[in-house]
């Protein structure tokens, strides 16, 4: 059995009905769709290319995500290095606690 099976319980009731949006999205939005990178000369077939519009509509969503992750994890660099630092102090603390602790054994015997 699962140790959180709230989590997954709440996991399921938002994936789901995600999935089943985005399927009907999909299969809604099936009509090929030119994207042209060439704004100057939309007849260049170089740079034009047609693909479902759920294609694009799901890439872009795509590269939302990504963008947002990486943006949130420069953002949240200055936490982890502040993380590390504190980690640092405590494992030298620590060392420092049972060099004493020992020292201390050694003079009370």
């Amino acid at each position: 059995m699962s140790k959180h099976p709230t989590r997954r319980i709440i996991a399921l009731v938002i994936l789901v009905p995600l999935a089943v949006i985005l399927i009907a999205l999909s299969v809604a939005n099936r009509a090929p769709v030119s994207l042209t990178l060439d704004p100057f000369n939309s007849g260049n077939e170089t740079l034009t290319y047609n693909a479902p519009f759920f294609v694009w509509l799901f890439g872009a969503l795509a590269i939302g995500i990504i963008f947002g992750a990486v943006v949130t994890w420069l953002a949240q660099g200055r936490h982890r290095k502040s993380a590390r630092r504190s980690q640092k102090e405590a494992d030298q603390i620590r060392e420092k606690v049972l060099a004493l602790e020992k020292r201390n054994s050694v003079i009370n015997q």
